[in-house]
């Protein structure tokens, strides 16, 4: 049972049960309340009513998260319940709870609200920090603990969104891409800087760190649930990007990849693409000496079935003709 798109592949035998809404506490009210309302007692329904108010934002209709079966199922758990806290109360005492990040480290905050997306081996951590990202910025060693982070666990990309709520009790998110391997940062920007659906308003934000760019994030609305789709879609068209046409060894052009990069950003579609089994290929050669161009990293490393193709196309064109061949 899930309230966003499953993205691994389910066992046969599972039955999967998915619906977009606010809180996944909703559809579990949902089923309790139509299966078997005599196991609701006080203390469940106090943590199912506490979840729901905390993942929809104490159901401002301003934030957007709350759908109409969030807040019937409030609305009910209430009823039934009379004696539950306070919206106004419950909230405000999760939501210091959530916000308190004081004593972790920093691969402790990323892993504390954390999700992962891959396609085509790409593998891309999308983590939830709950703080201002200015402050997330001056946090000693950064640099090497983001490192440390994504080579720990094979992460090919750190795509971070702080949130942190003003002296307005206004949410605040920002966005912070981590990403040793410039053609992949620069299509994961690219697709949510040139996102339409929804549109991020990103604004560059000055972050002193090599292979990381960070933003202010116009639309607040527009949270991990919604930022997943995007980063999806970007890694799709990445990948195709790097793929070498048939009958063309040499390095993909700089055309191909630019045009894999727009249509992640201005062709994305609101379902969820299928995970793909083919093994990631050697990245594309940069062609000319520009910013951040990684040459000084070497080159590439092919891998062993590239290296077989590349040897029998030779053979084939090497091989004699049958007329000149002898008897």
């Amino acid at each position: 049972m899930d309230h966003r798109p499953i993205e691994q592949k389910h066992c046969p035998p599972c039955h999967v049960s998915v619906e977009l809404v606010g809180s996944c506490a909703t559809l579990v009210t949902e089923r309790i309340l139509q299966g078997a309302p005599e196991i609701l007692d006080r203390e469940t329904a106090a943590l199912l009513h506490g979840t729901i108010i905390l993942d929809c934002v104490n159901m401002d209709l301003k934030i957007g998260k709350a759908t109409t079966k969030d807040r019937k199922y409030v609305e009910k758990l209430e009823a039934l319940f009379p004696d539950l806290p306070k919206r106004n109360e419950i909230f405000d005492w999760l939501q210091k709870a959530k916000f308190d990040v004081s004593g972790l480290t920093t691969e402790q905050m990323l892993r504390k609200d954390q999700k992962v997306t891959c396609r085509a081996g790409t593998r891309v951590a999308v983590s939830a920090v709950y703080m201002d990202l200015e402050a997330f910025l001056r946090r000693p060693d950064l640099l090497e603990d983001l490192n440390a982070f994504c080579q720990t666990h094979s992460y090919d990309a750190l795509v971070a969104m702080t949130i942190f709520f003003d002296a307005h009790s206004e949410p605040v998110r920002q966005l912070a891409v981590f990403c040793p391997h410039v053609a992949l940062r620069m299509a994961i920007c690219g697709a949510l800087e040139r996102s339409h659906s929804p549109m991020l308003k990103l604004t560059p934000f000055p972050a002193a760190y090599p292979n990381l760019q960070a933003y202010l994030q116009g639309n607040t609305q527009a949270s991990r649930k919604k930022l997943l789709p995007l980063l999806q879609e970007a890694l799709t068209a990445y990948s195709e990007s790097m793929k070498i046409p048939a009958g063309q060894p040499e390095a993909a052009s700089s055309e191909q990849v630019d045009k894999g990069l727009d249509r992640a950003g201005s062709t994305l579609t609101p379902g969820l693409s299928q995970d793909e089994d083919d093994p990631p290929l050697p990245p594309t050669p940069m062609n000319s000496l520009v910013d951040e161009c990684p040459l000084d990293q070497g080159l590439p490393k092919l891998s062993a079935e590239a290296v077989f193709e590349k040897c029998s196309q030779i053979s084939l064109t090497q091989a004699p003709t049958p007329a000149l061949s002898k008897k």
